[in-house]
């Protein structure tokens, strides 16, 4: 509600006039909201008006003082409460109030009318925009873990191997299950699939070099680090994030602890060990998949099976192997560097322990196609 002065116990519209046939205007009676309708049409009527009196005025309030802004612009009504010495101080500081709040006002930018092309150049350019500050805030974190890792590991007695120890239950022994079972499936589907499309060209017996090479170079890997991406990477962001919503990463700071030693590397390096692993498990398993398809369905010897895959390079079981430690590294930084940058409420938590997942599998994919290429060039 508009804020009145008090006046007066009559209310009479205000009005606007000329003094003693001068060309000198007045306001007259009461400038309130009450007569909004009435004194619009005065305003109309005079408006252009460079000069004003105001002590005839009886009742002013907020929605009277917008209109005598109107009627002689804000810079002029600004400079007539300095001027007239007929009003009170709550006047002048009611006239100061509006006069300050319709600038503010003015000041604000007017939204312009968009295109359909434009909004979406906009919306594209700050997704770039955002995913260069995403990129360049992961770059810093790899770099300050990599910092404490270097500072740590040359003194042993700040060793944290109990929570290294839980963490390799954790991310590895817990994981094991899901990881085996689900590569034998997968080493079974591209069994079938092999066979399903080799027939056709009289080569069925080859599905069990393609199951081999596809699981050394590419599938145990990279199935294993998709699961790791998923089970992990938001198990990292939820606790860390939890632990922040209850202030008790602010604690460790109070306590003079580091962060990143007590919480980052114990789970980076468990990550480290348990991964490779973990693509070692899901490429036997994905193997036995495979040749189970191929020595029930396709009925290829079991020996035969055998030799296949003992016959197979072994550059590409490095290939594959070699990529494990590197997906590692990255989902562990990515899933607790999305647990530092919680906010402090469970939205912010939910938010962070999704986008940890996105950016872990689509980093993990990334490298995966990256490697590829590389090594297709080099031919190994």
């Amino acid at each position: 509600m508009p804020k009145a002065i008090a006046g007066p116990s009559e209310s009479t519209p205000g009005i606007l006039q000329r003094v003693d046939g001068e060309e000198r205007l007045a306001a007259a009676g009461d400038w309130t909201l009450a007569h909004y309708a009435t004194l619009c049409r005065e305003v109309e009527r005079w408006r252009g008006a460079e000069t004003l009196e105001l002590a005839q005025v009886q009742r002013l309030d907020t929605a009277g003082v917008v209109l005598l802004a109107r009627l002689l612009g804000v810079a002029q009504l600004r400079a007539l409460a300095a001027s007239d010495t007929s009003l009170s101080d709550e006047r002048r500081a009611l006239l100061r109030m509006v006069c300050d709040a319709l600038d503010k006002a003015e000041q604000q930018p007017v939204r312009q009318q968009t295109t359909l092309l434009g909004d979406g150049l906009a919306g594209i350019g700050q997704a770039v925009q955002l995913n260069l500050q995403n990129l360049v805030g992961l770059l810093g974190f790899i770099g300050l873990t990599l910092t404490v890792a270097a500072r740590v590991a040359l003194r042993p007695g700040r060793w944290r191997v109990n929570a290294l120890m839980s963490q390799i239950q954790n991310t590895g022994l817990n994981a094991l299950p899901i990881v085996a079972l689900l590569t034998f499936m997968i080493g079974a589907v591209v069994a079938f699939l092999g066979a399903t499309v080799l027939d056709a060209f009289g080569a069925s017996v080859y599905t069990v070099d393609l199951v081999a090479y596809s699981f050394m170079r590419e599938f145990g890997v990279l199935l294993a680090a998709i699961l790791v991406a998923g089970r992990t990477a938001s198990a990292f962001t939820a606790q860390i994030g939890s632990m922040k919503v209850n202030e008790e990463i602010d604690a460790l700071r109070v306590q003079g602890f580091d962060p990143a030693e007590w919480l980052v590397l114990p789970r980076v390096l468990a990550l480290l060990i348990t991964l490779p692993l973990l693509a070692f498990v899901g490429l036997l398993s994905g193997l036995v998949g495979g040749g189970l398809v191929a020595l029930l369905s396709l009925e290829i010897p079991l020996g035969r099976i055998m030799a296949i895959y003992r016959d197979v390079p072994l550059q590409h079981f490095l290939v594959g192997m070699g990529k494990a430690p590197v997906f590692a590294f990255l989902i562990a930084v990515i899933g607790c560097r999305e647990g530092f940058r919680v906010s402090g409420s469970a939205e912010s938590v939910g938010q962070h322990t999704t986008s940890s997942v996105v950016q872990s599998i689509f980093v993990v994919i990334l490298v995966d196609a990256l490697a590829a290429l590389f090594f297709m060039e080099m031919g190994w």
